[in-house]
């Protein structure tokens, strides 16, 4: 199923895009921080929004 040209270039892929998203990260690293610097606030509303959803759906089904 997997040749060991398919292995080499899943592996070689999988490096060099890796690479480039770390080298693009810390390129734009100041930038992100600079624009983005208070995002968590929204991750954790979310987060605590459907945590909330959860809880309605299993209490729903307790009554």
């Amino acid at each position: 199923m997997f040749t060991t040209g398919r292995i080499v270039f899943i592996i070689f892929f999988v490096t060099v895009f890796v690479a480039g998203l770390i080298w693009s990260y810390r390129k734009e690293k100041h930038v992100n921080q600079q624009h983005f610097g208070k995002s968590y606030k929204i991750l954790i509303a979310i987060l605590v929004f459907l945590f909330i959803q959860f809880l309605i759906v299993k209490i729903g089904h307790l009554i």
